[in-house]
């Protein structure tokens, strides 16, 4: 039997920055955008709030840009402040390396099954879809599909009944498959 699971956004994860107010290093991305001309020069920022303190940051998304070379699409999505498009810009990596974030996935995904699996089929072949790149274990996301504790996956892993073509330990934020022989 073939199962196809998804690891699923469910909101804006947090940003891992410290805040210079109040030392807090949680902020919450709600969508905001704040664009600045300066003759024909635009810089661009996607608003966060301290988690702590309610204290406003910059996180740059591009500075002194010419307008003609901003695509009208994205400026756009800028001046109606695009949820979607807050989204994006956090899991670039470009984003990410120029504002010096990391960002914190705890509680913001969620894992959809689908149908239940049939208990009394001896193999089980799961394919783990990703729809945003969301650093999980594996094993965490196999004994929450499963209704099985870690320790329990683990002592499969170890006995060779739940094999996988990636390494199940570390965290994956890429599609998988595994396979469980019951």
């Amino acid at each position: 039997m073939s199962q196809t699971w998804a690891v699923v956004p469910t909101c804006l994860p947090l940003v891992i920055r410290r805040c210079h107010a109040c030392a807090s290093e949680r902020f919450r991305a709600n969508g905001k955008f704040r664009v600045n001309a300066n003759h024909k020069l635009l810089d661009a920022w996607l608003l966060v709030l301290c988690t702590g303190c309610g204290e406003t940051a910059k996180l740059t998304i591009f500075e002194r840009a010419d307008v003609r070379t901003v695509r009208p699409e994205l400026l756009d999505r800028l001046h109606h402040n695009d949820l979607g498009l807050a989204a994006e810009l956090l899991q670039d990596p470009v984003v990410a390396r120029r504002n010096r974030i990391a960002l914190d996935w705890d509680g913001a995904w969620r894992l959809d099954t689908g149908e239940p699996e049939e208990p009394e089929r001896e193999v089980i072949d799961v394919s783990v879809r990703f729809a945003a790149r969301i650093p999980v274990r594996p094993v965490r996301l196999i004994a929450e599909g499963l209704g099985l504790p870690r320790a329990e996956v683990e002592r499969l892993i170890v006995a060779g009944s739940l094999v996988s073509s990636v390494r199940l330990s570390g965290k994956l934020s890429g599609d998988f498959t595994f396979t469980l022989k019951r």
